[in-house]
């Protein structure tokens, strides 16, 4: 017992003194930083490379991809924090870590009795003022596709010299060439937190980047319209389309990833409140307008993954000075995801829906909240926010649209695939098998032109369930499967037997029920047609039918029914449309 309360005593020691020390700055600014914004030349920190946009087939790297080190900047007073992210990193990748001289020896000590090897960490001394690198550190870019990584960096939107000029320094330590949208006309203020893209051309921001940017603009920066802006990204970053999202009322810095999440190329992770709360309704908002105006690469809607966002201890939220929780703020290491945790109440339904979407991958929850002993969370971030990557220098792109459910058990079931390299790829193998508990089948992929491929699983009779994955040599040698974590990962459909109830998803031409998970009013859209009558039916995971939600007409068009989730049992239910011309179902998650 004298070795816990020593122990104790000691952390809290050291991390009163850590703070007299560093005096650890908010993701937000401070009341001092916001008196300097009117005289701090922001434009001054810039052109220290290359500010002429690169040549070339740009790319920006998608967060899921092959990741090759791990930015992170250590501040003491998250010591804790810190060493648990670098603990699951280096198992995944290597890491580059940022320190103070004078903090080194404390650093290094620290890693050392959590028993972390320092052979996957190499170490950067230098002065940092803030811990927040994924705001200030620079983004992975291909120069050419798949090819010639480079790092592009725009002005940091704060009053933070040694930030602003890390990426310098990350550049030089790794020997990858550093462009800069920091010069007149593209001199661009912007923060990682608010940016995150598909890999395939595709960006998404609040709309903090236009006001930051636009006439009037207090950093000192040319004025920009939204098209002078979209131009800048295509000529530094190749994004093509680029998505801009209304600010969130209660979210002081307004970064999308406190609140969204690319999970793959078609899948947005969205955080959700009760109805009517916080930021619920301006999320709503933005989600639908993205589905109403904005295509996955692949040309069809973006699938939607909603996650509770969960209050303090004493049920607030941030519209009643609740810090902003938030389960999105997560990141990907290759095979493993690092992802905020809170209360075991809350986080055992965060794991469970982060698990249902991205079977396979290690999900390792980080305290960020009272627990930690440190609240990174009430300094305004969480795991996202302190860690940036950087991807390997030759990539391997698998990008696979999953096929969805489906009734036909007559015709084989077509998995196509853009596969690129830049040695080119040698060969493509789909795996499949039928059941959970069966053997998986290698097929040996064609190529139908270009870098697209096409592998056949063949038809199936009766109700089953085939899990999938590919896998790709390239010419190199190289070897990749996508899902990553392949055989563990898979992807998954289910073939029904024609005219059968069944409890699983089916391809879903009606609106998605929103919020889901649920746990309070829950509104089930329909679009129905003239003369189309039927059910709408839920059922529980055993298939016993609970409520019936309607029975006869439906009203041509769309309209709303609605169930009240908190009178049902929390766990995993289904959603049965069946009418005189379909049949669908629709999972919902009830908390």
């Amino acid at each position: 017992m004298k070795h816990i309360v020593l122990g104790f005593i000691l952390f809290f020691g050291g991390t009163l003194f850590s703070q007299q020390l560093e005096s650890p700055l908010p993701k937000g600014l401070t009341k001092a930083e916001k008196e300097q914004l009117s005289t701090y030349a922001f434009s001054s920190q810039g052109n220290r490379a290359t500010t002429t946009p690169p040549q070339g087939n740009l790319r920006l790297m998608a967060e899921w991809e092959e990741t090759d080190y791990l930015l992170v900047a250590w501040v003491s007073n998250y010591a804790n924090t810190i060493t648990s992210i670098i603990e699951a990193a280096v198992q995944e990748c290597k890491v580059l870590m940022v320190v103070r001289p004078t903090n080194y020896n404390t650093m290094m000590s620290t890693l050392t009795n959590a028993g972390i090897s320092m052979d996957s960490i190499e170490v950067i001394q230098r002065n940092v003022n803030s811990v927040w690198i994924r705001d200030y550190a620079a983004n992975p870019v291909y120069k050419d596709w798949n090819d010639s990584l480079i790092l592009v960096d725009w002005i940091y939107n704060r009053p933070r010299p040694d930030d602003d000029t890390s990426p310098e320094a990350h550049a030089n330590h790794l020997g990858i060439p550093l462009y800069q949208m920091t010069a007149p006309p593209s001199d661009i203020v912007a923060t990682g937190g608010n940016y995150m893209g598909d890999g395939l051309g595709t960006a998404f921001s609040s709309e903090l980047i236009l006001e930051e940017n636009a006439a009037g603009n207090g950093f000192g920066v040319t004025p920009k319209t939204n098209a002078d802006i979209d131009q800048i990204y295509q000529d530094f970053m190749g994004i093509d389309e680029y998505i801009k999202m209304t600010v969130l009322p209660y979210d002081d810095i307004h970064h999308i990833d406190m609140h969204m999440k690319l999970l793959d190329e078609e899948t947005l992770l969205v955080s959700e409140y009760p109805q009517g709360v916080a930021d619920g309704p301006q999320i709503e908002a933005n989600l639908q307008y993205v589905l109403s105006n904005y295509m996955s690469p692949f040309g069809t809607p973006y699938r939607v993954i909603r996650i509770p966002s969960p209050p303090s201890t004493g049920g607030l939220y941030p519209d009643n000075n609740g810090y902003y929780r938030t389960y999105a703020n997560q990141v990907f290491i290759n095979n493993t995801v690092l992802v905020p945790f809170y209360r075991e109440e809350w986080d055992t339904i965060a794991r469970r829906i982060l698990e249902d979407a991205m079977p396979g991958y290690n999900i390792v929850g980080i305290n960020v909240d009272a627990a930690s002993g440190e609240q990174l969370i009430a300094a305004g971030g969480a795991i996202h926010c302190i860690t940036h990557s950087i991807g390997v220098q030759d990539p391997l792109i698998i990008s696979h649209q999953r096929l969805e459910d489906t009734y036909d058990n007559l015709n084989d079931y077509v998995v196509n695939a853009y596969i690129s390299h830049r040695s080119d790829i040698q060969s493509a193998n789909l795996f499949y098998k039928i059941g959970q508990a069966g053997s998986y089948q290698q097929v040996a992929m064609t190529n139908i032109g270009g870098e697209d491929w096409q592998g056949l699983i063949p038809a199936q009779q009766g109700e089953v369930d085939i899990y999938y994955y590919i896998q790709a040599t390239a010419n190199s040698g190289k070897t990749g499967n996508r899902p990553m974590p392949a055989p563990d990962g898979y992807w998954k459909f289910t073939v029904f037997d024609n005219g059968t109830t069944s409890l699983e998803e089916t391809e879903l031409s009606a609106p998605l029920i929103y919020p889901n998970p649920a746990n309070a009013i829950t509104v089930v859209p329909f679009d129905g047609m003239a003369g189309e009558q039927g059910k709408i039916e839920l059922f529980d995971d055993s298939g016993r039918l609970v409520k019936l939600i309607h029975d006869g007409d439906f009203e041509i068009g769309a309209h709303n029914y609605f169930i009240d989730a908190s009178t049902f049992s929390n766990g995993t239910y289904v959603v049965k449309y069946s009418s005189n011309y379909r049949v669908m179902n629709q999972r919902l998650l009830i908390y």
